[in-house]
């Protein structure tokens, strides 16, 4: 355990900046969750919806540092291609 009190200090800040990035990962994994979900039900209105959501809290925890900036425009990404996807074949039945 830390004994100086800058190291103390420093190990505080560490578990609270801990709690928050696990805070917004969790709400990232939600919102793709919600995405997926409807990607699965095959409901394009509900996946495009979920996907607005998401976009945004995605970006909020790249911008806040909870997750790499190339990781949050990949699964950006990932997902409006498969909604995307699922838009296009829903069009053509």
């Amino acid at each position: 355990m830390a004994t100086h009190k800058s190291a103390i200090k420093r190990a505080k800040q560490s578990e609270l900046r801990k709690q928050r990035n696990r805070a917004k990962k969790t709400r990232v994994k939600g919102a793709v969750k919600k995405v997926r979900v409807a990607l699965e039900n095959k409901s394009v209105e509900e996946a495009q919806a979920a996907l607005q959501e998401a976009i945004p809290i995605i970006d909020k925890a790249a911008s806040k540092g909870a997750l790499h900036h190339r990781t949050a425009a990949r699964r950006i990404a990932r997902l409006s291609k498969k909604v995307h996807a699922l838009n296009t074949e829903t069009e053509q039945e």
